[in-house]
């Protein structure tokens, strides 16, 4: 089925894959709209030869089917809720919502139930954390016990909108970044989250006094099994490794380890998964490939637009954003320049 799609909100480089994606699979961009910035809407409108638009309502009505959108966080929930009464199902980057307030109204529009709603959480599909997935469930680790991500990203500041360092219009650290690990513990190990212990930090940016650069949340799953979460803004810009991730999970018995770096050598990043047993033919451990890839976040939401089951459900979304949410709620705060 072919759609015609628009983008509201323009603040952040993730929609563009959307764009891209959403036209190679033969699908009609109605235009791009964004209420306050117009730097990436013309980069994007340029780039891919599609309209912008001057009103929201040129592309918030019934004629256009679905929305993608990267707009400022906090003003997500209303983009949501246009959609809800227009009957448009929507895209978004994360995170949708950014407080207790934007998440009780989310749950509201799911509840009732009339579109579908998406959001850019790519990682439960990556073809090494699908395989690391199957390892997990075919008891290759045996009871997991305990599961550290980290996410550390680069800020750039020169080069961020002021929303960026605005905890009421961002969402902060922990909302924002997390997100993204909230969703994949749950998933990776099939459990709940029922408990969270958090802390922010504040060591840069005076200018900016609620901007937080740090996070970490120990989290406990339905099963027992311990999780700590790491997010931070301090990779150096000079820095190949780029967003450089790392996933460590203890079984009783076995290992894991996912991690993606700089190959110098080779001058690209490359990514390495290695399942170590003591059971095991090799010591050492064995490095595992990645699942072909069969799905995406766009493709696993198109087949919910579609009436059919997708893996990433709206209770996952609402799940993970009540977790970041309460994480969030009861941090302790640690402030440098206090």
């Amino acid at each position: 089925m072919s759609y015609r799609f628009g983008v509201v909100g323009c603040r952040h480089g993730h929609i563009q894959s959307f764009i891209a994606d959403m036209l190679d699979r033969g699908h009609t961009c109605a235009g791009i709209y964004d209420p306050e910035d117009w730097k990436l809407a013309r980069q994007y409108a340029e780039r891919f030869n599609i309209p912008i638009v001057e009103r929201a309502e040129e592309l918030l009505n019934r004629n256009v089917h679905i929305v993608g959108s990267s707009a400022v966080n906090n003003e997500k929930i209303d983009l949501i809720e246009a959609c809800e009464r227009n009957g448009q199902h929507l895209l978004l980057d994360k995170p949708a919502v950014t407080d207790r307030s934007g998440l009780q109204r989310l749950e509201a529009v799911v509840r009732r139930g009339a579109i579908q709603i998406g959001m850019m959480l790519p990682k439960r599909f990556w073809g090494y954390l699908t395989a690391l997935k199957r390892e997990i469930e075919s008891g290759a680790l045996g009871q997991l016990v305990t599961i550290y991500i980290s996410s550390p990203h680069k800020l750039m500041p020169a080069s961020r909108d002021a929303w960026h360092f605005s905890k009421e219009r961002n969402g902060g650290v922990l909302i924002d970044l997390l997100i993204h690990d909230m969703d994949l513990l749950r998933w990776l190990t099939g459990q709940e989250i029922v408990m969270t212990q958090s802390v922010m930090s504040k060591t840069i940016l005076p200018e900016y006094p609620d901007f937080y650069d740090a996070a970490c949340v120990q989290v406990v799953m339905g099963d027992g099994t311990s999780a700590q979460l790491y997010a931070d803004w301090h990779t150096p810009a000079n820095n190949k490794d780029g967003r450089y991730s790392r996933i460590v999970i203890a079984g009783t018995e076995g290992y894991a380890e996912y991690g993606v770096c700089y190959d110098p050598a080779e001058g690209k990043e490359k990514t390495r998964l290695r399942i170590t047993r003591g059971d095991g033919p090799d010591q050492g451990g064995i490095y595992l490939q990645p699942d072909a890839d069969s799905s995406t976040a766009l493709s696993d939401f198109l087949d919910r637009v579609e009436g059919k089951p997708g893996s990433f459900t709206h209770q996952d979304i609402v799940a993970a954003s009540r977790a970041t949410i309460e994480a969030d709620e009861q941090a302790v705060i640690r402030n440098r320049f206090a």
